[in-house]
Order: C-alpha cells, then sequence, then structure tokens
C-alpha cells in the first residue's frame, strides 16, 4: 500500500506538472498572441494598408500564431507531436488537393489585395463582364453591371487573366467614325465637326483633338474623330455627339449614306 501510494503521487507531481506547464503555456502563449496583435493591427492602421487586406491578414497571423500555441501547449503535455504533425500534414494534403481550384481563388484574392490591379469603385471588364467593383472578398470579387445586375467572378482567373481597369487613367480618348455620302463637301464636314467639339467644354483643348478623313468605303467617306475628355464624362460625350452631328450634318447639307449598290443590265442581240 505504501508502494501504490508512492507511485501515484510521482505519477500526479509528473503529470500535475506537465499539465500545469501545458495550461501555463496556453493562457500565456495566448495572452502573448492578442498583443502581438493588437500591435500588428495599428502597424497597419499607421501604414495604410488597405482594410480589406488588413484584417483577411489579421486572421491569418492570428490563426497560424494560436496554431503554433496549441502545438507547444500539446507538447508540453507529453502529446508525441511529430505523429500529429505528419497526420496533420497528410490532412491538409488531401485537402489542398481536393480544394486546388478553391485555393487557386485564395491565392488570386491575396495577389489582388497586394496589388491592386482594382479597387472598390473601380470600373473593369474581365471574364466577358464589366461592371463597377463592388466588393472584393478573399475568394470572389463581386461586380455590378451598368443594368444593376450583381456578378461574382473568381479570383484566381481575375489575378492571373487580362483585365481592363477603366478607372486608373484620369483621362480617356474618345472615338467617333462619321460617314457622309460621296459628293459631300469634306471641307465642310470638318468646319461642323470643328464646331461642336469647340462648344463643348468637357472636350479638352490639351491633346488637340484630331480629325482625318478615315476611309473610301463601298457606300461612305468616313471621318474619323478622336478627342480627350475627363474619365467620368467620357460616355456623356460619345452620346452627345452623336446626336448632335446627326442634327447639324443635315442641317449643312452632308448626308448620311446607305449602303447602296449599283447594277447595271446589258441586253444582248440575237445572234440569229
Amino acid at each position: 500500500m505504501e508502494f501504490d501510494t508512492e507511485q501515484l503521487t510521482a505519477l500526479a507531481i509528473t503529470y500535475g506538472t506537465k499539465i500545469l506547464a501545458g495550461v501555463a503555456t496556453l493562457v500565456i502563449g495566448l495572452y502573448v498572441v492578442s498583443l502581438i496583435m493588437s500591435a500588428i493591427r495599428k502597424m497597419f492602421e499607421k501604414s495604410g494598408v488597405d482594410p480589406s487586406l488588413r484584417s483577411f491578414l489579421a486572421s491569418l497571423i492570428s490563426i497560424l500564431l494560436k496554431v503554433i500555441v496549441y502545438i507547444t501547449a500539446l507538447g508540453m503535455l507529453g502529446v508525441e507531436m511529430t505523429s500529429f504533425i505528419a497526420i496533420l500534414g497528410a490532412a491538409g494534403l488531401a485537402v489542398g488537393l481536393a480544394l486546388s481550384g478553391t485555393l487557386q481563388n485564395f491565392a488570386g484574392g491575396v495577389m489582388i489585395l497586394f496589388f491592386k490591379p482594382y479597387k472598390v469603385g473601380d470600373f473593369i471588364e474581365a471574364q466577358g463582364y464589366m461592371g463597377s467593383v463592388k466588393e472584393i472578398q478573399i475568394f470572389v470579387t463581386i461586380l455590378t453591371t451598368p443594368d444593376n445586375k450583381t456578378v461574382l467572378i473568381p479570383n484566381g482567373p481575375l489575378a492571373t487573366d487580362s483585365m481592363i481597369n477603366f478607372s486608373t487613367q484620369a483621362t480617356r480618348r474618345v472615338d467617333w467614325t462619321f460617314g457622309i455620302s460621296y459628293g459631300d463637301d469634306v471641307d465642310k464636314a470638318y468646319e461642323v465637326l470643328k464646331k461642336l467639339i469647340a462648344e463643348d467644354e468637357r472636350i479638352m483643348k490639351d491633346p488637340e483633338p484630331f480629325m482625318a478623313l478615315h476611309t473610301l468605303a463601298d457606300s461612305s467617306v468616313n471621318i474619323v474623330v478622336r478627342v480627350w475628355a475627363a474619365t467620368g464624362d467620357y460616355w456623356p460625350v460619345h452620346f452627345s455627339m452623336n446626336e448632335k452631328v446627326y442634327k447639324q450634318f443635315p442641317q449643312n447639307g452632308l448626308s448620311f449614306p446607305f449602303p447602296q449598290m449599283d447594277v447595271h443590265l446589258q441586253r444582248e442581240e440575237d445572234s440569229a
């Protein structure tokens, strides 16, 4: 009985010490993690890191630090961690293979948040869709189309494929091609176009507007016009000029040609 008491006492001391050490490691480790995360969040705020990227990085770092604390605490309890880590790695590999597409989108989201090819509010064209960026999430980017549809695009293709961002530049070039009939006065067309351009205050004077006879087409003489405007004025300027040209050309003796074909008939005399 005396031997059993001594053995139990030794076991209690041994395992009690390990349990206390493991609990202490867990409590102190989690407290240290909270201090580190508080410092990291303040650092992100001072450095001006994007809010969406800030929350994502903070969550990721917090999870990694807590995993380290838990593994350390289990090691203090005497749990053999080599086999545990090997099993965890194998499980992670299996999950990674099963979720390869999701992980690709995750990696794409990280790249987008870091390199910022676009941001919330930008108007972009990608993967066959055009719209304003409403939200950038870890796995998808949410667009709102001009006709108010919501489109979710996976971040993987967005990070690796071509994309057009219409909002990065302060100005854009507006292009038109206006056709007049053969026989119309080209100089008169230039005069009308210059007048319309000069009257629109949204059109920039520098760079200077450009116009030239572009193509002698089958049914029309085509004049190309290029001007520069603020990005936000692109479509108002484009639509306004179309309407003005449609009204002003006929008033100045200029006509809009229709596709036409001349057919010549030739009658053959009987050889008899």
